[in-house]
């Protein structure tokens, strides 16, 4: 247990990772990270390979009797790997949290970020950039929202929106990809909740 805190210890310096982020991608509390890194707890050791691979370690063969130097070298000879990060799946009607579904991906969000699926088809283009209904987008809030980019936002009075945020003429627009939909123009009032950086189809 000391060789396993001594290695995600010196891997969150490495990677810039503090407690609450760490606790974001695996989704537990802080105050559980922080029990473990203490040793005041001790995680199960299927939660000990999930916080490695969030890392960017690797999942390693760990059992009861795993040998720390043997754990050790296999940290060693994977110290590079790129790090991985799990967020949460939230639904459309009110955006809140699915604490049972999350996915990875090597994405370092910029602020809080999760999962929406697409819900219809108003993001499928016959040509080009197409992101179909049933696909599993990745919104980063942290994202400076503009022109070109793929956008979720708020719109008054209504629901949030999946829409490219375009400019012409110095009025800006909320462009669905489907040219049989229209644009709308951008409200004074509305609110870019998050940037799509990522698309994933999900076939089960």
């Amino acid at each position: 247990m000391d060789k396993w805190i001594a290695l995600v210890k010196s891997r969150m310096r490495e990677v810039k990772f503090t407690q609450e982020k760490l606790a974001e991608r695996i989704g537990v509390t802080q105050g559980a990270v922080g029990h473990w890194l203490r040793k005041e707890r001790e995680p199960t050791l299927e939660r000990m390979n999930e916080i490695l691979v969030v890392l960017g370690i690797g999942h390693l063969q760990m059992n009861a009797s795993s040998d720390v130097a043997e754990l050790a070298q296999a940290y060693a000879s994977d110290f590079d790997a790129e790090p991985v990060f799990r967020y949460p799946l939230r639904g459309w009607s009110d955006l809140t949290l699915d604490q049972a579904r999350a996915e990875l991906c090597d994405y370092a969000a910029q602020g809080t970020a999760y999962w929406l699926p697409v819900e219809g088809d108003a993001m499928t283009a016959p040509v080009g950039l197409s992101v179909p209904d049933g696909m599993l987008v990745l919104v980063d809030s942290g994202l400076q929202a503009e022109p070109g980019k793929l956008v979720i936002a708020q719109l008054p009075g209504g629901a949030a929106v999946f829409r490219q945020l375009i400019e012409e003429g110095g009025q800006r627009y909320l462009r669905p990809l489907n040219p049989t939909y229209p644009k709308l123009p951008w409200p004074e009032d509305g609110e870019v909740l998050g940037v799509v950086v990522q698309a994933l189809i999900k076939f089960t």
